[in-house]
């Protein structure tokens, strides 16, 4: 069916222009117009100045805030040399910051930059060289607080001023506009799919579409073909392939066709190649096979993930334990019923546990349930109601800022839950799941997790399946802490939360 549809597209085709000069993305840009090329130098330049001056700036502030600290416990009197001792270390740890955030790929352009695992893992390495480097030149050190307090600040200050830098350039550029115009390939369920998780999105907007089967254009330009995409290279900026059942013959002559054009070309993941980034080459077979690993967290990886757990755990109870008994007074002098609600849900494995939360409803919310369904307003197995009649007051301010989530603490340190984690759900949308969707059982569920940082309610259920596989298959320690960081400005936000 895929060959013969992508004979029908090609003849219903024209051929490409002849006189059209072949140019492989490869092969560089052609050279521009004077005056546009000295504003890319300008911008690109721009851009680098500022990313690494704001990187310097963060890495200085990181030591001076370490020693001023350790100066203001010990020895009050000397608060006023730690900034002239800041400017004495900070050369060579901004020296290698630089060398290895360029390095990591750090100083890109905004479209192929990485995310802030990558700024977290960098400052690892910086401390770690610099240290060894101490060592090696025989410096003395009555405790390493130099080095891990000065690590602590710099994820602050660092990943604080890029998330900045992020969040303004972007504003510009969207004001200017400078996103990057996209056509979406593929058949019509899944451009749409597409379009709307990219709707937010700073840096790519969807303008256009080639569709394989009947698709509404809903604000999106239809360019009929293959062949109408090629007349409109000029209008576009990339091609993403939004459809991982996209025939593949087709989909080699439209890689040719961008490259030939100097279009950048991409691919929406499916379900299958996240799944394939885990995969393991198992030999001696007369067929080349690959065996896809369970995603689960054992053995070191376990240790690590676990430790971190508590530690957060304990030190968010800390600090958060004024704000925890003002929360607890409020929801029980608002409505009557106990302050803590404990919502019986699945967790590793599909085995139930209390999961805590502040009561948000009226007492005997859960008999209206039933009555309720009809007005569910999201997709998939999830219930969700923008004016939920069962909610309360406080109820409503703590469900907007997710306050209501904070006693989940106590089942982190239980071990029932994880920091970060695929969110655990209620078994009403438990019983509702596909069994594709239960691989994301095989942890611990967490308090907070990609779904909070990347739409939340506002994303469909399937998207934030993905989502869930997504971080199962790429977890490190470094992706959960730039989850909790970011959990904090999408929650500040609070969109997509009802």
């Amino acid at each position: 069916m895929g060959n013969g549809l992508a004979r029908e597209l090609r003849e219903l085709e024209p051929a490409a222009p002849v006189d059209l000069p072949p140019r492989d993305v490869r092969a560089g840009r052609v050279p521009l117009l004077k005056t546009v090329l000295r504003f890319e130098v300008v911008r690109r330049g721009t851009r680098l100045l500022t990313l690494a001056a704001l990187d310097v700036a963060g890495m200085f502030l990181a030591i001076w805030t370490a020693l001023a600290i350790k100066a203001a416990f010990r020895a009050p009197d000397a608060l006023d040399q730690t900034f002239d001792q800041a400017q004495e270390y900070a050369p060579l740890a901004c020296l290698v910051m630089l060398l290895l955030f360029a390095r990591s790929g750090l100083y890109r352009d905004r479209g192929q930059r990485p995310g802030f695992s990558k700024v977290i893992a960098s400052l690892f390495q910086v401390t770690l060289v610099v240290l060894i480097y101490a060592v090696i030149e025989g410096h003395e050190f009555s405790s390493y607080y130099i080095f891990y307090g000065s690590l602590f600040f710099a994820l602050v200050y660092v990943s604080a001023f890029r998330w900045l830098f992020e969040r303004v350039s972007g504003t510009i550029l969207r004001a200017a506009g400078y996103r990057r115009r996209a056509v979406l390939v593929g058949s019509g369920s899944h451009i749409d799919a597409v379009a709307h998780a990219l709707r937010d999105s700073s840096e790519v907007e969807p303008f256009a579409f080639v569709s394989l089967t009947p698709r509404e254009t809903d604000g999106l330009r239809d360019f009929g073909s293959l062949g109408g995409l090629e007349r409109n290279f000029d209008s576009v900026d990339e091609v993403l392939i939004a459809d991982p059942a996209f025939p593949q013959e087709q989909a080699v002559e439209l890689v040719d066709r961008c490259h030939r054009h100097g279009k950048r070309i991409r691919v929406a993941p499916s379900t299958m190649e996240i799944l394939m980034d885990r995969v393991e080459f198992v030999p001696g077979q007369s067929l080349p096979l690959f065996e896809l690993k369970p995603p689960v967290f054992d053995g070191f990886d376990f240790a690590i993930k676990r430790t971190f757990d508590i530690v957060g755990a304990l030190l968010l109870l800390i600090l958060l334990s004024p704000l925890l008994a003002a929360i607890a007074l409020a929801v029980r002098t608002d409505s009557r019923g106990p302050v803590l609600f404990r919502s019986i849900r699945p967790g590793i494995g599909g085995r139930p546990f209390a999961c805590l939360k502040f009561r948000t409803m009226h007492e005997g919310a859960d008999q209206l349930q039933d009555e309720l369904e009809q007005h569910n307003e999201a997709s998939g197995a999830i219930f969700k109601m923008r004016e939920d009649p069962r909610v309360t007051r406080v109820g409503g301010l703590l469900r907007r800022w997710s306050l209501d989530e904070l006693p989940q603490l106590f089942n982190v340190l239980r071990g029932e839950m994880s920091l970060v984690g695929p969110r655990p759900l209620p078994r009403r949308d438990y019983e509702l799941l596909d069994d594709w969707h239960r691989k994301r059982y095989l942890v611990l569920p967490g308090m907070t997790g990609l779904w909070q940082v990347s739409g939340r309610s506002e994303l469909d259920f399937d998207e934030l399946v993905r989502l869930d596989f997504l971080y199962l298959e790429r977890w490190s320690i470094f992706l959960d802490f730039t989850i909790l960081l970011k959990t904090i400005p999408a929650v500040v936000r609070s969109r997509g939360a009802w």
